[in-house]
């Protein structure tokens, strides 16, 4: 059977997929339509947004209590819902078969779609079977971009991590580092894991693995200072999301390193960081953009039929380096919560 049978019949270009959606929300808004007038006359409170019959999409996600950057996932997911017309019912567990018994739920409710991540694919492999079973389409966003195909949903959305970890160890051989420290905060996730992988591939220097409790910021400020002070020739630190490096950032002061740190993702904090050089740059993945197309592709399914990326390829959101030559291009973003 092929793996997303059940899901559709043809595939769609990108780019079909793109003026589809433009069709679509403009409809019944064309000059000769009078969009302009009909807009006044309802005030603006519609302008923009779908016409099409009410939908209902759950997205799961693998956050964990005070992790920001899911915010701006969030964000990125509500605005797409509210342009859509969709019903947007989040929920999350780092605990991957917690966040397995969310998705059930949605099943349960009998929703027009499901957004999940895969960080943890080999727990959610049977429960995507399940809503595949129930004629509910399922696309990936954020985490595990090297298995959404192998557990047959439609589409992905994020940054393949290797080609990121790849990418960030080249800006550290260029930099001149030579013993780096890659503080990972959740043992078992993949998408963590391709990160440091990817760094140790390109990077020409010393790479070491620390894990950390990403639950419990004092304990991972006390095991990167441990760290630091245990191994004082370490001169670069890389962390895999923006709290901890401003985390590490205050390990480093207190261990009387000079070592540097760069970091994978952003959010408002970490911009006027890199502005003031304690941070020297983030790897910035996009993460609204992921939670807008995730629900976004599933309203474009429904109504239209379309897949983006063909339902072969992931639409990569980054990688995209931002440092202290185009931190004010997306600072002003940041504060908002959307970059």
């Amino acid at each position: 059977m092929d793996r997303i049978s059940g899901f559709r019949s043809r595939r769609f270009a990108p780019a079909v997929a793109l003026a589809a959606a433009a069709a679509l929300t403009l409809a019944g808004c064309s000059s000769s339509s009078g969009g302009k007038k009909a807009e006044e006359s309802e005030g603006g409170a519609s302008a923009g947004k779908a016409t099409t019959p009410r939908m209902t999409v759950a997205l799961v996600t693998h956050q964990s209590p005070g992790d920001t950057f899911w915010d701006i996932v969030r964000k990125g997911a509500e605005a797409a819902a509210a342009k859509d017309n969709i019903k947007l019912i989040y929920s999350a567990d780092p605990n991957a078969g917690n966040q397995a018994n969310l998705v059930q739920n949605a099943i349960d409710q009998k929703v027009d779609g499901i957004a999940i991540t895969l960080a943890k694919p080999d727990a959610l492999k049977d429960v995507v079977s399940k809503a595949k079973a129930a004629n509910i389409p399922v696309v990936g966003l954020n985490s595990g971009v090297s298995e959404w195909k192998k557990l047959g949903l439609m589409e992905f959305f994020g940054q393949d991590e290797t080609v990121a970890g790849e990418a960030l160890g080249n800006r550290l051989n260029a930099a001149g580092a030579k013993n780096a420290v890659c503080v990972v905060q959740e043992q078992g996730n993949i998408g963590l894991t391709q990160r440091c992988d990817g760094v140790e591939k390109t990077f020409s220097g010393k790479l070491q693995t620390l894990f950390v409790n990403g639950t419990d910021m004092p304990s991972v400020k006390s095991t990167i200072t441990a760290k630091l002070k245990q191994d004082s020739s370490i001169d670069q630190i890389v962390t895999l999301g923006a709290p901890f490096a401003m985390t590490a950032a205050q390990s480093v002061s207190e261990a009387g390193s000079k070592a540097k740190i760069a970091t994978f993702d952003l959010n408002k904090q970490l911009t006027s960081a890199i502005d003031q050089g304690t941070i020297e740059f983030a790897v910035d993945q996009q993460p609204y953009l992921q939670g807008y197309l995730a629900i976004d592709s599933l309203w474009l399914y429904k109504n239209n039929g379309n897949y983006m990326g063909g339902g072969e390829q992931p639409v990569l959101t980054g990688p995209a380096f931002v440092d202290k030559t185009n931190v004010d291009a997306v600072a002003s973003f940041a504060a908002k919560g959307t970059r």
